[in-house]
């Protein structure tokens, strides 16, 4: 989503300012207000305050909370207000826009190092921090010089990463959707808090759907048949929305030629068959790319009137003149826009803003700003720890011996910085990998560093016990003008190998495995950290280096993280979220969206570098006896599957237990295997436990379009339970029966 654009056209710039001014005054008149319409009243019913205060608008009201606000001044509903939030929340000031102050907030991972964790539980705990500081700076505009609350949050992103060119790999879970829709509804869970009634912040999910191309993504259709847009690419979304959320983002992309902004399926899936009844918001300059570059609408008033038809109520574009044209072209009824906006007036009830207080969330009238709480603290380190995977330890060379080491070289151009990403938010402080390193080793080992290039890094390693370089890759391509990468619909990366949103990678080559092979040529001990946000085809690398790490970037807490994991204070567990092919050669061409021809796992038929679900330790681990709890599942019952799991290394640490399907039997092309549970446990050193899982009979089901339902089918299923998917020690058949 294009939200920087957004923010900086000028043409905005008055209209939110405005709005921004009334959202300072409007949480204190709205608690001054008596109870003069019923939409103020906490007892009536959601959908009758909705409905109350729709019909106390003007037209000219209507049209204007169509836009990026709620805030109707003369009945003192308030601005919810926007903020991204995919990994933290983004309150930077952006040069002054809107007098508004940068304000720091806690900063985790890119999203795909987020999801290496392969822990719901402590990613539904990022939320948490994640929402409560955006309650926390709700409550304290003023204090913090902003101007618009930030309770209506751009995240999670559930787009899949079904091609590792795409240039937003970072923002994504991955590549299974299942996994994906597990951790995106963890998110969502986190953020929007447990209170029954009210929510902490409301969650917008992006972006609705099938979105993994930059170049040509304003006019190029994503197409695929109705089994993928229900086996696949919307599993995520469905998962997130059961999970809470009720508002989403819909795409740049068509879907089979119909652009999603106008797509049917928001109206007669998303709305009618599931039930989410929020905010839909178009993406930014959707409305004129409809007409410039899918060539749907001969104008605007088309464009317009059919985003509202199918339920748009928020659009991120010039979008008024195209409405006025419309009503008077009877293209739209005024009763159409009265529908769209009920959606948008949900979401500002159930956040509590008409209610006679705001509503507080536990902890979120604290003094203390929370992001620099020992608490939210924690929280980021514990991410960033549990996100780095562990590609490669050959004999032993990790964890680090401090008592053996007395020089350590360090080279790499990820050294002594943290690099943000386009959808970061200002951290309170960062540890960078050598404030960390010098942190853990004190004045007891020699640091020999070249941050960047700089210096004689060969002669460094040669010199030194051990050699550590970190590389990876640019998160905004060393852009100097964002606004202009945007503007172009052709925008490549200079490194290849590099990517972003608007910008796809051309290539997957590492450009330092060149210094990787001077330093490893210098000292045979060398180790290899990978902060970047994509996978990389690291043939030789892999070939030759004894030990290889990666997490992705922007976690303020990375330095910390990684010195603990060299040198044996954690035990890494990360897992890989998407696969690590070799080269360009074993992948389709980008457009292809059919991933049965050979995309993700699933159907991925080359041997890769690391596949999904990969990950060592530093201890060691042992399946045995896989049990079911039948040999046969009814089609609308449950299996019981439990497997021993044991420590059988010296260190304490975490696997990451791992559940697949295989369809032996079926009539309709299946996945060679598929995910269908996974958990992550700590298990002492020589500690031994079962991990069970419940299986229902509709995770078999796959979607039959001629009926345009679900059909579990009597099959012979194999399951098999292991540490990734191409690990998978116990395995157990069962007959699905009617």
């Amino acid at each position: 989503m294009t939200c920087f654009r957004t923010l900086f056209r000028p043409r905005l710039r008055p209209m939110l300012s405005l709005f921004a001014l009334f959202s300072l005054a409007l949480p204190a008149l709205a608690q001054s207000l008596q109870r003069k319409y019923p939409f103020q009243d906490p007892g009536v019913s959601i959908e009758d305050r909705v409905t109350n205060l729709i019909s106390q608008l003007t037209l000219e009201e209507k049209i204007s909370v169509l836009g990026v606000t709620t805030a109707v001044p003369r009945l003192g509903v308030p601005n919810a207000g926007n903020s991204e939030g995919i990994h933290g929340l983004v309150q930077r000031g952006f040069g002054g826009f809107g007098n508004q102050k940068t304000v720091t907030t806690t900063q985790f991972a890119q999203v795909v190092g987020m999801a290496q964790t392969w822990d719901p539980d402590l990613i539904q705990k990022a939320g948490q921090v994640e929402g409560l500081e955006a309650r926390w700076i709700a409550q304290h505009l003023q204090q913090l010089g902003r101007t618009s609350p930030p309770l209506v949050v751009w995240g999670p992103n559930a787009d899949l990463a079904r091609d590792p060119r795409w240039g937003r790999i970072d923002e994504s879970y991955g590549e299974d959707s299942f996994f994906d829709g597990t951790m995106a509804a963890a998110f969502v869970r986190g953020l929007q808090g447990d209170d029954p009634k009210t929510l902490q912040v409301a969650s917008l999910l992006k972006h609705f759907m099938a979105n993994s191309n930059e170049h040509g993504r304003y006019g190029s259709s994503s197409d695929f048949d109705e089994r993928l847009f229900r086996e696949y690419y919307s599993v995520p979304f469905r998962m997130a929305f059961q999970a809470g959320a009720r508002s989403y983002m819909a795409s740049y992309n068509a879907w089979n030629q119909i652009p999603m902004t106008v797509n049917p399926v928001l109206d007669s899936v998303l709305a009618n068959e599931w039930g989410v009844d929020g905010i839909v918001s178009t993406d930014a300059g959707a409305v004129t790319n409809m007409i410039a570059k899918h060539r749907y609408f001969p104008g605007s008033a088309e464009a317009v009137a059919a985003c509202i038809k199918v339920g748009v109520n928020q659009f991120l574009d010039s979008y008024q003149d195209g409405l006025r044209a419309a009503l008077n072209e009877n293209l739209l009824t005024e009763a159409d826009i009265d529908k769209a906006l009920r959606g948008k007036f949900r979401i500002v009830i159930r956040l509590g803003l008409l209610d006679p207080a705001p509503a507080a969330q536990p902890g979120a009238a604290s003094s203390e700003e929370p992001w620099n709480s020992a608490a939210d603290k924690q929280v980021a380190l514990q991410v960033a720890r549990e996100g780095f995977v562990l590609l490669k330890n050959e004999g032993g060379l990790l964890p680090l011996d401090r008592a053996k080491i007395k020089s350590i070289a360090v080279y790499g151009n990820r050294v002594n910085r943290v690099f943000t990403g386009l959808y970061s938010g200002e951290p309170p402080y960062t540890v960078s990998p050598l404030d960390g390193l010098k942190t853990k080793v004190g004045n007891s080992v020699k640091i020999n560093s070249g941050g960047g290039f700089f210096g004689n890094p060969a002669q460094a390693a040669r010199d030194s016990d051990v050699a550590i370089v970190i590389v990876g890759n640019d998160p905004t391509c060393n852009r100097q003008s964002i606004i202009a990468h945007f503007d172009s619909d052709d925008s490549w990366c200079e490194t290849p190998s590099d990517g972003m949103e608007n910008s796809d990678r051309r290539s997957i080559t590492l450009p330092e495995e060149n210094l990787i092979r001077q330093v490893y040529a210098a000292n045979s001990r060398t180790i290899v950290v990978l902060l970047a946000d994509f996978p990389y085809a690291i043939n030789w690398t892999n070939d030759h280096v004894p030990a290889i790490l990666t997490m992705s970037q922007n976690a303020q807490e990375v330095g910390t993280a990684l010195t603990d994991i060299l040198f044996g204070d954690y035990n890494p567990a990360g897992r890989t979220v998407v696969t690590w092919p070799k080269s360009l050669d074993q992948l389709p061409p980008m457009l292809d969206y059919n991933i049965r021809h050979g995309r993700t796992y699933m159907y991925f038929r080359d041997e890769p570098i690391y596949p999904f679900g990969f990950g060592l330790s530093y201890t060691t681990f042992a399946f045995s006896n896989l049990r079911l709890g039948a040999p046969q599942l009814k089609k609308d019952g449950k299996l019981s599957v439990s497997a021993d799991v044991a420590n059988t290394g010296s260190r304490d640490g975490d696997e990451v237990v791992q559940l697949y399907l295989q369809h032996i039997g079926s009539h309709v092309e299946r996945p060679l295997r598929e995910l269908k549970g996974f958990r992550r446990i700590h298990l002492a050193a020589g500690q031994k436990t079962t991990v069970e899982f419940e299986l229902p009979a509709d995770a078999l089901a796959w979607w039959d379009a001629a009926r345009h339902a679900w059909e579990v089918e009597t099959d012979t299923v194999k399951v098999s339970v292991g540490a990734s998917s191409a690990d998978l020690p116990l395995s157990a058949e069962f007959s699905v029966v009617n």
